[in-house]
């Protein structure tokens, strides 16, 4: 995309955002609730018709599972605890494992004959390093067996409104994603981010032709909110999927953040939040940061 005609982007998205109420508004296209919208709803089919069971109902443990990233990013975890992780995955039929590149090419032997993805993360976690490392790094975490790639974006480029560096630091992680058919996410970091800046990052990542835009690492001084899952939802469309990522520890924070406009949650607790979804005895959600 030409710089001009993204800068133009990036200004129509930030004055419709402030413009526009709440997600769950009605929309104007139909007059329903924004989350009833056939058009929106259309959109989260096309991502995967599992996902809307939790919205109608509360849903089975087993939409709750499909929904999320089944995440251990801490870098202490040990080889034990991959492979206990991936065992969790496979038994509770969660969307992915996502793990640390290191982790991918064991990690995807033992979960992907079983239905299990494997997401790894990319520029992680700070996104400063340069494009040419994370568009490697993209590569060698497909080439060991990866199905999903959450990359994060150069967030002090974004903060110098300097958009062409970001666009072609994420494009050099979603052209490769593209060619190889594998999922991409672009983590903004919203903690670190203006409204505005939100705005900008997200109309940046769909310009670069992301997947999903993603709230946050779980490294950096917050975690994913519901206004920020809402704000993001509004700038995307129906046509991209959103996932919330960063203190998403319980039940009741996956359905609002579901509400809110989420098709995917990152969650280290998820093990937690499936048991709770069938109704088993749960100890206290831990205050891990992600």
């Amino acid at each position: 995309m030409q710089i001009d005609r993204l800068v133009e982007v990036v200004t129509e998205e930030v004055l419709r955002a402030t413009r526009e109420g709440p997600a769950l508004d009605r929309c104007a296209c139909h007059a329903v609730l924004y989350e009833c919208c056939p058009d929106r709803v259309r959109g989260v089919l096309d991502a995967g018709a599992t996902r809307l069971g939790l919205r109608a109902s509360g849903g089975p443990a087993g939409d709750v599972a499909v929904l999320i990233d089944h995440t251990l990013l801490k870098p202490d975890a040990t080889r034990v605890e991959i492979e206990t992780h991936c065992r969790e995955a496979i038994d509770y039929r969660f969307a992915t494992v996502c793990l640390n590149p290191c982790w991918v090419k064991g990690a995807s032997r033992m979960v992907r004959p079983h239905g299990v993805g494997v997401c790894a993360v990319v520029g992680f976690p700070l996104g400063a390093t340069v494009a040419d490392v994370k568009h490697y790094e993209t590569q060698r975490v497909i080439f060991d067996g990866a199905t999903e790639v959450d990359m994060v974006i150069n967030i002090g480029a974004l903060k110098s409104d300097d958009l062409r560096t970001v666009e072609r630091d994420i494009e050099a992680v979603t052209s490769p994603c593209r060619d190889s058919g594998i999922i991409s996410k672009v983590i903004i970091e919203a903690a670190l981010l203006t409204d505005e800046e939100k705005v900008a990052a997200c109309t940046v990542a769909k310009a670069a032709g992301a997947d999903f835009v993603k709230t946050s690492t779980g490294f950096s001084k917050g975690g994913a909110t519901v206004a920020d899952v809402a704000l993001m939802r509004r700038v995307v469309g129906a046509d991209m999927g959103v996932k919330a990522a960063g203190g998403v520890r319980d039940l009741g924070s996956v359905r609002q953040m579901v509400e809110a406009g989420a098709t995917r949650i990152g969650a280290s607790a998820g093990v937690r939040i499936v048991q709770e979804a069938r109704g088993d005895a749960t100890p206290a959600a831990a205050s891990s940061s992600y």
